[in-house]
């Protein structure tokens, strides 16, 4: 746990609703746990079979607890921790042409970040053709409706929290 940091877990309950929403999808693939907080999300996803997971967290604290609980649970392989803000980690792959096959987002529900990280992966191309973006955030206000090629297809919503999943529309890559 990230004692005095403003971080907000994701809930037990909604991370299992998740995985199992991405079942399959999961196994193999190139994860990327953006605003990662404690790391749980990316664990998980390397538990249910991810080949790589790659944490990005601007608070150093945050990211010693993730590198911490990486060694708790006895992984030394396929993940990457960065101690960065976000946006220029993305720029940093766009700059290396590095595609992920999902990507998890979950900043502080009151930042800013939201609409510029979207538009940031839709502009530089980082989602692997089949992949994906999930956002968390509150439920009301709703996230636009598309950002340029990337639109939303499946909300899941649990309490005050929902889920956005948003893919490239089809015939663009």
């Amino acid at each position: 746990m990230v004692e005095g940091l403003k971080v907000r877990p994701t809930s037990d309950r909604l991370r299992e609703t998740l995985f199992n929403v991405l079942s399959s999808a999961v196994e193999g693939a190139k994860f990327v746990d953006l605003c990662a907080g404690s790391g749980a999300v990316g664990i998980e996803a390397l538990s249910r079979g991810a080949a790589h997971v790659t944490f990005v967290e601007s608070s150093r604290r945050a990211s010693d607890v993730i590198s911490e609980n990486l060694r708790y649970c006895g992984i030394t392989e396929g993940v990457r921790v960065i101690n960065r803000d976000v946006i220029s980690v993305l720029k940093y792959f766009a700059t290396h042409h590095l595609q992920y096959d999902i990507f998890y987002f979950d900043p502080p529900y009151a930042s800013e970040v939201y609409s510029p990280v979207m538009w940031t992966l839709a502009k530089h191309k980082l989602i692997a053709e089949a992949g994906m973006v999930i956002v968390e955030h509150r439920r009301k206000p709703e996230p636009p409706p598309s950002y340029d090629y990337l639109r939303p297809y499946r909300e899941i919503t649990q309490g005050d929290t929902q889920l956005t999943f948003y893919s490239l529309e089809r015939g663009i890559a």
